[in-house]
């Protein structure tokens, strides 16, 4: 099973941070500059911005604990630097040693504070046009499980369905597209927000009878048309919300031949004896870390496992990610497919079948020049992913001029001729202007979206 591994304590840090969307850190961005580690940007009141002494294209040579020998980090990657500046205490201290611009060489102090990964919650925007339609883009289904007034995905996305509401939004459109999953309570929480009551996902154990996580709120907090974008790099949690919603005919399921696959359910194992017995102790306090271990997987509520196939979109759209062999179905190690009896559900009672809408919206697809081109140009990578190049230069500039102009011509392709129009709610704009850093992350966002032909 590869999702069976060996935690240590940073990387189990690491694994905590990303889930409640908040670390201790000293609020800046990274980049790597050719192989060297350098300030991207700072975040607007943050430790390091308020510090005053970083400096964005400062390169960071060194990392210290307070008054440890500080690592040489010449030849990290920056996720493994940041692992470093990062820590697991509010005020503790971090000396950085970085080359200025003009060669010269400085040691600064900053005391970590509490930093909210922002980027990864729940936003949400407007696209106007034919007809008025919710966006909202959750990047991964975060919970702070820690802090009781900590981030939650599911009650994010609620929020963010209510101030579409209040915009009387036609339809919404949920981007699930590269989230990889998180906390399964908020994916049942949120199924429930488009449903009235009913069982969301199945979990079983090898020998054990199946569990049924159920939404038990009657009350339904949106029941427009609904539409659940995914990828392949959509996987865990947001498969199971797109399997139900897929399941009791809510909503219409869009994007790649099938979602990543991952249907299996890990426990992190402490394997520190005083976690299991008070009365052993480890010299120093050291930390063994952990062991994820697979003990369970997850059933659609038809009774098929989200496992190895994944989740089946009603309209497929062709992508450059689909040559790429990384899904769970191109492991060999995965676990297998299976099925259990499906749980005890009625689908959505509309007025409206969707069934019309999926098979003209796929006859249009299949018609489609550009997604023709997407689709030819993928097949050609496919094809030339493995090759083998010659050795004589020229020849080996013209395949590479080649290959490039494959990808440049798919990255064309992805955005629209007209881009469509996008604003942010009403409700968001005062947050946004409340620091330059925001209002140019948000700028970037909207025109990404406002080019995305998948939208």
């Amino acid at each position: 099973d590869p999702h069976t591994n060996y935690f240590p304590p940073i990387d189990l840090r690491s694994f905590n941070e990303s889930m409640s969307g908040r670390f201790y850190g000293i609020g800046a961005q990274l980049k790597d500059d050719d192989g060297k580690i350098k300030i991207a940007s700072l975040v607007s009141a943050g430790p390091a911005w308020k510090n005053g002494e970083l400096k964005v294209d400062d390169e960071i040579i060194k990392v210290g604990q307070g008054n440890e020998e500080p690592v040489d980090v010449t030849g990290y990657s920056v996720t493994d630097a940041v692992k470093l500046i990062r820590g697991s205490q509010k005020g503790s201290e971090v000396r950085l040693t970085v080359r200025r611009m003009d060669g010269t060489i400085k040691v600064i102090s900053i005391l970590r504070d509490d930093i909210k990964l922002e980027d990864t919650f729940a936003k949400s925007a407007i696209i106007n046009g034919e007809h008025k339609i919710g966006y909202i883009y959750l990047p991964e289904f975060y919970a702070d499980f820690e802090r009781p007034d900590g981030a939650r995905s599911g009650a994010d996305v609620a929020k963010e369905v209510e101030k579409l509401k209040a915009e009387n939004v036609e339809g919404i459109i949920l981007d699930l597209r590269g989230n990889g999953g998180g906390s399964l309570y908020d994916v049942v929480q949120m199924a429930g927000l488009f449903i009235d009551e009913g069982p969301i996902v199945q979990v079983k154990g090898r020998g054990d009878k199946s569990q049924v996580l159920k939404d038990r709120d009657k009350n339904v907090q949106y029941s427009g048309p609904l539409a659940v974008l995914v990828d392949e790099t959509s996987a865990s949690a947001s498969e199971i919300f797109a399997a139900a919603m897929q399941d009791y005919k809510r909503g219409v399921v869009i994007g790649s031949t099938s979602t990543y696959g991952k249907g299996t359910v890990q426990r992190n194992i402490p394997l520190n004896p005083i976690s299991e017995n008070s009365l052993i102790k480890l010299a120093n306090n050291e930390d063994l870390g952990t062991v994820k271990l697979t003990l369970q997987k997850f059933y659609r509520i038809n009774g098929g496992a989200t496992q190895l196939k994944g989740v089946t979109p009603d309209i497929v759209l062709p992508d450059r990610l689909e040559y790429l062999k990384f899904r769970e179905k191109d492991n060999p190690l995965a676990l297998k497919w299976d099925e259990i009896d499906q749980a005890d559900y009625k689908t959505w009672n509309s007025t409206f079948t969707s069934d019309p809408l999926i098979s003209e919206a796929n006859n249009e697809v299949n018609k489609s020049t550009t997604f023709g081109k997407i689709k030819t140009n993928v097949e050609w990578l496919e094809k030339n992913a493995d090759r083998s190049y010659s050795l004589k230069l020229e020849t080996y500039k013209k395949d590479q001029k080649e290959l490039k102009k494959v990808y440049k011509e798919i990255e064309d392709l992805y955005k629209l001729n007209q881009p469509m129009t996008v604003k942010n709610l009403v409700s968001d704009t005062a947050s946004i202007k409340t620091a330059e850093d925001k209002i140019e992350k948000n700028k970037v966002w909207l025109k990404r979206l406002t080019e995305d032909i998948y939208v």
